[in-house]
């Protein structure tokens, strides 16, 4: 018996993570809606341009995706950006474009998915997270909270709404080769020097590819991951079970 396709929405597909985890749930035969601020060029997928910050943009849009598919079964909240300044140097228009995308969005979309799925009585929310919200990284002050910020609303999710029928389990991806982990490079005086010494420190000897995370969500999303929920999955190549002092 051929089964019904899952029903999919990514945030913050136009590049990297999100467009990999995008590319991952096509390939597994999902229908997939892709949302973000630039437009996303993917075979399979249907784009919407959305900015999470705005409510009512968000709410719209999940009410457009359940009219026409009937369902939204799974949300990815991968819509982020970031401010590469220490606490001192962070304005306060450099904090809500922080918080108004990394917490806001996230909320936001998680909120309209939430009143939908609870109709449906079942459905899956994966928040891309970071390693930031527990081992901060120098010179992203706010972006490290926001990350904090992500990793509590999706424990707050899951057991509010686990009798709902919704699952709701965060991935930490450590350091990913993307533009904004190549912003983040680019403040060291020396970056080439800084990629190839953050590479070394990572035990399986490379750094994160945008597929070993999009890896990881489709299993998180999948029904063989139907006890997970609440959790945050790290996925950083092993670079924060080291201690911090350690040869290599």
């Amino acid at each position: 018996m051929a089964t019904t396709p899952s029903v999919v929405l990514v945030t913050g597909t136009s590049s990297g993570i999100g467009r990999a985890i995008a590319e991952r749930f096509v390939a597994d035969g999902s229908v997939v809606v892709a949302a973000s601020r630039r437009p996303t060029e993917i075979d399979g997928v249907t784009w919407k341009p959305l900015d999470v910050s705005d409510s009512a943009a968000v709410d719209a849009l999940v009410a457009e995706i359940v009219d026409h598919h009937g369902r939204l079964d799974i949300v990815v909240n991968n819509a982020g950006v970031q401010v590469e300044k220490t606490l001192a140097d962070t304005s306060d228009e450099d904090y809500d474009l922080v918080m108004d995308t990394n917490v806001r969005g996230v909320f936001h979309v998680a909120r309209a998915a939430v009143r939908r799925m609870r109709e449906q009585g079942s459905g899956v929310i994966v928040n891309v997270g970071s390693t930031a919200a527990t081992h901060a990284d120098h010179g992203m002050a706010v972006y490290n909270a926001s990350k904090g910020a992500v990793q509590a609303l999706t424990r707050a999710i899951a057991i509010d709404h686990g009798r709902d029928g919704i699952r709701c389990v965060a991935v930490a991806p450590g350091w990913v080769m993307t533009d904004m982990a190549d912003a983040a490079f680019d403040l060291a005086d020396d970056p080439a020097a800084a990629r190839a010494a953050a590479e070394a420190r990572h035990p399986v000897g490379r750094m994160g590819r945008p597929e070993d995370i999009a890896n990881a969500v489709a299993w998180l999303a999948s029904d063989e991951a139907g006890y997970a929920s609440g959790s945050v999955f790290t996925i950083d190549g092993g670079a924060m079970a080291q201690s911090p002092v350690s040869a290599a």
